[in-house]
């Protein structure tokens, strides 16, 4: 069962339609239970980092992703859902992110003929391998919406990068915690091909 934890946050939906587009029935839900039982949980969003964070414990949630993770639960965080997983975002200062992976989220830097937020296509880099990634290439487009982006305190997580401004650490894997950026979900084959490649993982990740 695939788990898809239910904070408030935006852009549940659209994860669970791609989940299902590729024959799986997710479970949308904050219930410990379920969410400790599922054999892959999903961590999607969209909005504020303080806004989500504020959600995630006022449900009782920081617990059970804190559980996931140690239990060697394939965890995907999506967007917001990557940025949660780390310690600090510029966003909201003062506030405590999941602490899950070490870095800091930062406000992508204005740049001449550049939009923030960043919304649009851009191509990857893969500087390590990554499992989300099988069975594509290098240089493939991926759908973003953010103005805020990833640094990672460790480089050898850093499974996918791209450009925007500044180098973006785009995609992470460590252990059996997997995040992405960009929406997978609304990044058509390739992405239906990452989250594919994330469902076929076994319980620790591998």
């Amino acid at each position: 069962m695939i788990a898809i934890i239910d904070y408030d946050a935006g852009n549940i939906k659209s994860v669970e339609k791609a989940v299902l587009a590729l024959g799986e029935v997710p479970v949308v839900t904050r219930d410990r239970e379920k969410i400790l039982s599922a054999d892959k949980v999903i961590l999607p969003g969209v909005g504020s980092f303080g806004d989500a964070m504020e959600k995630i414990r006022s449900y009782n949630l920081e617990e059970v992703i804190h559980e996931v993770v140690e239990k060697r639960t394939p965890f995907l965080g999506i967007c917001l859902g990557l940025q949660l997983l780390f310690e600090e975002s510029e966003e909201c200062v003062g506030v405590k992110g999941l602490g899950v992976l070490k870095g800091k989220i930062m406000r992508i830097p204005d740049k001449e003929g550049l939009k923030i937020p960043h919304i649009g296509w851009n191509s990857l880099k893969f500087p390590n391998e990554g499992k989300l990634f099988i069975g594509l290439k290098e240089e493939s487009y991926v759908y973003f919406v953010h103005s805020y982006y990833l640094k990672a305190e460790e480089p050898e997580i850093v499974t996918a990068t791209t450009e925007y401004s500044t180098l973006i650490h785009a995609s992470v894997e460590k252990d059996n915690v997997f995040a992405c950026q960009f929406h997978p979900e609304k990044s058509s084959e390739v992405g239906l091909t990452i989250l594919k490649n994330f469902i076929n993982l076994d319980r620790e990740g591998k």
